[in-house]
């Protein structure tokens, strides 16, 4: 069934500098919802095993408190009114309960980075980077493509260490475990492949599921795979 936005749930939300717009973005970038309650970022460990000859594509992490501005308080928080439209959107008719849905529009060439920026604000809000496993319909992440050149062992070890935010390929989803927030960059890809990869990111979500990308075609896609 399609995902039709709705006004979003806001529970917290942390202001502050966004990263540069992704190119083709059709609407602002809506605040994801991080969850209940604010957890203290653990210190992002670095990769494990063996120094490498490179260092890899940094993943993101918290930004700068000095730089972030304020956070109000998360009874400020949500009774701020309405975020923008298109930022929630949750399964229609859904029989069962599962993760809330956010929708966030961006063009295909923008959707990595419109993933990127949802991952920031999950960080600033205060959600671990071992809650979150990132899926890329097309082009991989670069962080993805440097650690498997040093092979899929090291690579997967590292998914199942939970340390860390984690970024795969969507024809992976069905290996990955379970973690509180799935975020899905449509960001190209066969079509066939990503219907597969939306429920299987939906099964893997157990709070929260952000999808990025064209809302025409996320539509379409959920109409003919969930």
């Amino acid at each position: 069934m399609p995902l039709i936005p709705e006004e979003p749930q806001i529970h917290e939300s942390v202001p502050g500098p966004r990263a540069t717009p992704a190119a083709g973005r059709t609407a602002p970038t809506p605040r994801p919802v991080p969850g209940p309650g604010p957890r203290p970022v653990p210190k992002r460990p670095g990769p494990p095993g063996p120094s490498r000859g490179s260092a890899a594509p940094a993943q993101r992490g918290p930004r700068d408190a000095s730089s972030a501005g304020p956070a109000p308080s998360a009874g400020s928080a949500a009774s701020a009114g309405p975020a923008p439209s298109g930022g929630t959107a949750r399964a229609a008719g859904s029989a069962s309960p599962g993760p809330q849905v956010q929708l966030i529009p961006a063009s295909a060439e923008g959707a990595l980075d419109a993933a990127e920026e949802a991952v920031d604000l999950l960080l600033d809000s205060g959600r671990a980077p071992g809650d979150v496993l990132v899926l890329t319909t097309g082009e991989q992440h670069p962080w993805a493509v440097h650690e498997l050149s040093f092979g899929e062992n090291a690579y997967w070890a590292q998914h199942d260490a939970r340390e860390d935010i984690f970024y795969a390929d969507a024809s992976a989803a069905g290996r990955t475990s379970e973690r509180p927030v799935v975020v899905v960059a449509v960001n190209g890809g066969a079509d066939d492949a990503a219907t597969r990869a939306l429920p299987q990111a939906m099964a893997k979500a157990e709070a929260l599921l952000i999808v990025c990308g064209d809302p025409k075609r996320i539509n379409s896609l959920v109409g003919a795979g969930v």
